[in-house]
């Protein structure tokens, strides 16, 4: 990573993520494990399956990773109901939600969201492939920048979904008509929803 840096002006940070299938003392001893490498990662997020696991759950390994300087960003609202981004911002105190697409159904979460700015990390080709939208064309990702939500596009696991991060612009830019406007948009919100400031004053103060 530091490499990267030094000979390309590239920086990276990596996200932790706890497994919400597993037991809550598992998140515990991953945090624990990942501390010595703490200056390499930015944040936490709560991965896999959200059915019956709410992020309440991991609240008191999320406090932890806040009190060691790490923003939080979990799963919330992909399969999960709004309930779950609601148990996400007011339990967890999180900076920003992977996916929230059902925040959608609750018009006073979606003014909530957009009030505290909080930037949502939609994966297209994933919630096509879990069944989350039946067809691109119905997926909400233009309904949530007309809601004046920070949506961005993401990959999330290329590999297992088949799709990097330009196959999902492609895709859903074409399947959802997207202006430049929109794409224009979507690329800036990425920018900011990436605390990339954040890291510059981390390599500063490391370096």
């Amino acid at each position: 990573m530091r490499l990267g840096e030094w000979t390309l002006g590239i920086s990276t940070r990596l996200i932790l993520c706890f497994l919400r299938h597993l037991p809550k003392d598992d998140a515990f001893e991953t945090l624990d494990q990942a501390l010595p490498y703490k200056d390499r990662i930015i944040g936490v997020g709560l991965d896999f399956s959200e059915m019956d696991q709410p992020p309440s759950k991991f609240k008191w390994v999320f406090d932890c990773a806040r009190d060691e300087g790490f923003y939080l960003m979990p799963h919330a609202g992909e399969e999960g109901p709004p309930e779950y981004i609601w148990q996400a911002l007011d339990n967890l105190g999180i900076e920003r939600i992977d996916h929230g697409n059902r925040a959608l159904e609750d018009e006073a979460l979606v003014r909530r969201v957009a009030t505290d700015g909080l930037a949502l990390t939609v994966c297209p080709l994933s919630n096509l492939s879990l069944g989350v939208v039946d067809d691109l064309t119905s997926h909400p990702l233009k309904l949530m920048l007309d809601a004046g939500l920070m949506a961005t596009i993401n990959s999330d696991n290329p590999a297992y979904f088949s799709g990097y991060l330009g196959d999902n612009i492609n895709r859903v830019a074409d399947a959802l008509d997207l202006n430049d406007a929109e794409l224009t948009q979507l690329l800036r919100n990425s920018l900011e929803a990436s605390f990339a400031p954040a890291l510059e004053d981390r390599r500063a103060r490391h370096f």
